[in-house]
């Protein structure tokens, strides 16, 4: 893996264009009280937010861990992360899948969290230290170096940006509205008294919106954001490859993003700058991220255990 080509540059900057595995209508993500953002882009375009940055980040964290074996997916294993047990030692959650990371209100009200947040250092009598800050994310909750930490729950002053950001948009989309149909095989129209077609009863019809459109995948990692951490070389060198890990494996692993939103990579990924870099393939990065980890981390369990007995 040669990351040469990413030293003194800012930002690098992907995208990735997607298609429908089969037909071409897909369904974007939905709102509340909004239902599908369309926008008007440069020109007037008729444009389509298919996939939202904070959607985006949860999508990259889950391709990262295995669910069954409640542990970082093979080429992570050895990075640090929180998880969360009940009051019986049973796996409840963990800071990997938890949307707002180590601020979850499972990590950040557990038995355990202590630990934590002595090692963050705030003082609320002195300007905020980041120092301490980043080394604890590091040693406690490596994932929140790279999809960013708003730590409310101790102070409102204790946050990080994303350094990897990403989302899905389409361009020149037209909407394709259909509908159907639940039928009741018992009663078609609404039943005995109390029993209404919000719980379920009688024949409902509704309405569906999908779209087409042309799709694609954008991917900024802020370098600069990476290097300002001041965590030294191999630090930086492990969270540039984990975030390109974590975009070749959504790539490849994570485009069903809903039932009617089945999507496929169409070509190859695009690197819109720095120009001549060659980003590393999913198996390159899988065989040089486990001597990256141990070189940070010393191939040691990095896992921290909290109690959540609420």
């Amino acid at each position: 893996m040669n990351l040469d080509k990413l030293k003194d540059q800012p930002r690098l900057l992907l995208q990735a264009k997607l298609k429908p595995v089969q037909g071409s209508r897909f369904q974007p993500t939905g709102f509340p009280d909004l239902g599908a953002a369309t926008f008007d882009g440069p020109g007037g375009a008729k444009m389509l937010l298919v996939e939202s940055a904070q959607s985006m980040a949860n999508r990259l964290e889950s391709v990262c861990w295995d669910a069954t074996a409640n542990d970082w997916v093979a080429a992570l294993k050895g990075l640090p992360a929180v998880l969360v047990v009940d009051k019986d030692k049973k796996p409840l959650t963990n800071s990997v899948l938890e949307a707002h990371r180590i601020n979850s209100p499972y990590i950040a009200t557990a038995k355990g969290f202590d630990t934590i947040k002595e090692a963050i250092a705030f003082d609320e009598k002195r300007p905020f230290d980041r120092d301490p800050f980043l080394k604890a994310l590091l040693k406690f909750d490596v994932n929140s170096l790279i999809h960013g930490i708003f730590l409310e729950k101790i102070a409102g002053v204790i946050r990080l940006p994303r350094s990897l950001t990403a989302f899905i948009e389409a361009t020149e989309v037209t909407t394709v509205a259909s509908g159907g149909v639940k039928n009741d095989r018992v009663r078609a129209s609404k039943g005995d008294e109390g029993q209404t077609a919000k719980e379920g009863f009688g024949n409902v019809p509704f309405h569906r919106e999908e779209f087409t459109g042309n799709i694609t995948a954008f991917f900024n990692l802020d370098l600069a954001l990476i290097r300002g951490f001041g965590l030294g070389a191999d630090v930086e060198a492990l969270l540039i490859a984990i975030s390109l890990f974590k975009i070749q494996r959504f790539l490849r692993d994570g485009l069903r993003l809903r039932t009617a939103c089945d999507l496929d990579l169409e070509g190859d990924l695009i690197i819109q700058r720095p120009a001549g870099f060659n980003i590393p393939s999913l198996d390159e990065l899988e065989k040089v991220l486990p001597g990256l980890i141990a070189k940070v981390f010393g191939g040691k369990n990095s896992f921290t255990t909290v109690t959540y007995e609420g």
